[in-house]
């Protein structure tokens, strides 16, 4: 039986170009973040005014845009915060998250983990194995600790002082930093180090808690601002190049940025 379902055609595929069109006024106002008046949104959107007010008026008609009836200026209307709403209610972090990571693994051939923040800290849930996998203490359900890990490091700096503070205390009564042969920091020690990783937008260890064992990871905020995940890749530091401007770190950290922007944070 010959196949009924036919590819799509080049014309199938083709857009509507007015709707493109219009639809740079949507991103100059998202990309803007405020109200605009409506010489700067044309102009940002690469148009002139003439033409971008009709877009404006037929956006306006389902609260796509709205219009401040005193400043004439416009911003994103009920509707697209509707839109907005349904999309981050749909969002799975994990499951966005798992083939971008396993594609990161394969590409610079590294293991990433990936990490969320469970009960008792900073845990990991996957692991995308390199094409030679490394024996350490970092496996599926493993709480990496805050005071000597990248992974715990990235979390604790960007969660409130005091959940912080709850966690280092679990885990100096659970042991969780010994079981990575690591001993447990002094508080002004281990508030410098985060407020490197803030700095930076990303931690790094250097065989340490484990011995020949580098790492770097970088955090993953959602919409809120809130750090959702945490992307840790490691390697045997004969291979593993830790400096801050190399290719691993440019690497981890863009793949964080773009699941970031995914998730619906605009980096403000």
């Amino acid at each position: 039986m010959p196949n009924l379902v036919q590819p799509p055609s080049e014309k199938s595929r083709r857009g509507i170009q007015s709707i493109e069109i219009g639809g740079r006024l949507l991103i100059a106002l998202v990309d803007e973040g405020g109200p605009m008046s409506l010489g700067d949104l044309a102009r940002k959107a690469g148009m002139p005014s003439a033409k971008a007010h009709p877009y404006l008026v037929s956006f306006a008609s389902f609260g796509l845009i709205e219009q401040d009836p005193l400043t004439g200026r416009y911003e994103l209307g009920p509707f697209a915060l509707q839109l907005g709403l349904i999309s981050l209610h749909l969002l799975d972090p994990v499951r966005i998250a798992i083939p971008i990571i396993t594609q990161l693994a394969a590409e610079i051939d590294h293991t990433i983990g990936l990490s969320v923040l469970g009960n008792q800290g900073p845990t990991i849930i996957y692991i995308a194995e390199s094409s030679y996998p490394i024996h350490v203490n970092m496996r599926t359900g493993t709480v990496m600790s805050i005071q000597s890990t990248a992974t715990g490091r990235v979390f604790a700096a960007f969660l409130p002082p005091r959940q912080v503070e709850r966690m280092i205390n679990q885990e100096r009564r659970h042991g969780i930093a010994a079981a990575f042969g690591a001993a447990n920091m002094k508080a002004t020690s281990l508030e410098e180090l985060l407020s490197d990783v803030r700095k930076r937008g990303m931690a790094r260890v250097q065989g340490e808690p484990i011995p020949g064992i580098n790492a770097i990871c970088a955090p993953v905020f959602e919409h809120t601002g809130a750090i959702r995940l945490g992307i840790t890749a490691i390697g045997p530091s004969g291979s593993f190049d830790v400096s801050w401007n190399g290719e691993i770190a440019r690497r981890i950290t863009a793949c964080a940025r773009d699941l970031s922007r995914r998730l619906g944070y605009d980096g403000r």
